[in-house]
């Protein structure tokens, strides 16, 4: 089938879904639409990377410090003002659309971490498909940390939904875990289901069939999440990114209070609704899915940096040499859940064969210089001493 015919195809199966009601008689029918239409855009994204097969990225930015953190949105929502406020960076500022016509990097210094913001060129509508530079753009933002969405408070609904649905048309979970499902294609045998909870969302018929409409007629599969058709279908699919964001409403400074609270509650509505279902927050520590601030003010920055190092699952290791002091002013920088595994590899390759114990002071040990092997789970803060062969 032509590009032109899958993209008008496509077209004719999501008005199909538009004008269809979801109801129990009818959800199996829309669940079969969904997975027809997530077939035919794989296909037709198939089809153009292999007509542009030799086309590079235009963003070639070596990547700098701790974590590494997309900074998108519409044109003039004051990415380059925020940029330029939160890091070190020279991004150009201006009235006008388009300012920033190329990736901006700078750095951002907080809890000790050093984390690379990159500004990206304006995201618009159609991004997905190519329209303008926005598909150079969603390239880079796969391989980041994290992202961070910028957006103005006289259109964020809009914008916010366009930037959601633009993501997630390349493949870019937005504050979604992995779906705990592993999917094992086999040469024969049919379908087997295994499931460790009870599945409320999908029958094992409709599962049956979404894998039947991706040619898998034998495989076993096996469930550990209560899942739905989208998560299947990403499974299948199998070119998912998941990654934290942080979506950012700038110029409060422009709204009255009142209009600031009517924001913030339909704000709460919008997320909820669209990416929080399948949320992975760190459900010990209280998160945030977006701040108001003003850039050009320098109201609410703080919070952002603060969250950011949240949403990045930072933490701090101190190390401490044999008869000295720990350097509480140089930490290493880790992910959350790193093992002194973790640290000795970041530290030198040799360090993990020639390590014998550590000694760890901290909240991740019961008392101050225990010892412990290389599959301890360190904590944020932690002072560790390596003994070494």
């Amino acid at each position: 089938m032509s590009e032109a015919r899958i993209a008008e195809r496509i077209k004719e199966l999501e008005e199909e879904l538009r004008t269809t009601k979801y109801n129990k008689r009818t959800e199996h029918a829309v669940g079969l639409l969904k997975v027809k239409i997530a077939h035919l855009k794989e296909e037709l994204e198939q089809q153009k990377q292999t007509r542009k097969q030799a086309k590079k990225l235009s963003y070639a930015v070596k990547k700098e410090g701790d974590a590494t953190v997309v900074l998108i949105g519409f044109p003039s929502v004051g990415k380059s003002t925020l940029l330029n406020k939160l890091t070190n960076a020279e991004s150009k500022v201006a009235s006008y659309d388009f300012t920033t016509i190329d990736c901006i990097p700078g750095i951002m210094e907080y809890n000790s971490a050093k984390i690379q913001i990159l500004d990206l060129p304006g995201i618009i509508s159609g991004a997905a498909a190519g329209t303008g530079r926005g598909k150079e753009a969603l390239s880079v933002i796969r391989s980041a940390d994290m992202v961070l969405v910028l957006a103005d408070v006289y259109s964020a609904e809009k914008e916010i939904n366009v930037t959601i649905k633009e993501l997630f048309d390349t493949g870019i979970r937005m504050n979604q875990k992995q779906p705990e499902i592993k999917l094992l294609k086999r040469a024969k045998g049919g379908i087997t289901i295994s499931s460790t909870v009870k599945l409320t969302k999908l029958s094992h018929q409709q599962i049956i069939d979404i894998l039947k409409e991706f040619r898998i007629l034998n495989a076993e599969l096996i469930i550990r999440e209560d899942i739905d058709e989208e998560q299947l279908i990403d499974t299948i699919n199998g070119n998912r990114v998941y990654i934290p964001a942080l979506f950012v409403l700038n110029k409060i400074d422009l709204l009255s209070a009142e209009d600031l609270n009517n924001l913030r509650e339909r704000m709460k509505l919008l997320l909820n609704k669209t990416i929080s279902k399948k949320d992975f927050r760190d459900k010990t520590a209280e998160e945030i899915n977006f701040v108001m601030i003003s850039a050009e003010k320098g109201q609410n920055l703080e919070i952002v940096k603060e969250t950011i190092f949240k949403k990045l699952r930072l933490i701090r290791i101190y190390l401490k040499r044999m008869g000295r002091e720990a350097d509480l002013n140089e930490p290493m920088i880790v992910k959350k859940d790193a093992t002194i595994y973790d640290i000795c590899k970041k530290i030198h390759n040799d360090f993990v064969n020639r390590f014998r114990f550590a000694r760890v002071w901290g909240s991740s040990a019961k008392f101050p210089g225990q010892k412990f092997s290389l599959s301890h789970v360190l904590k944020d803060k932690d002072i560790v001493q390596l003994y070494l062969r």
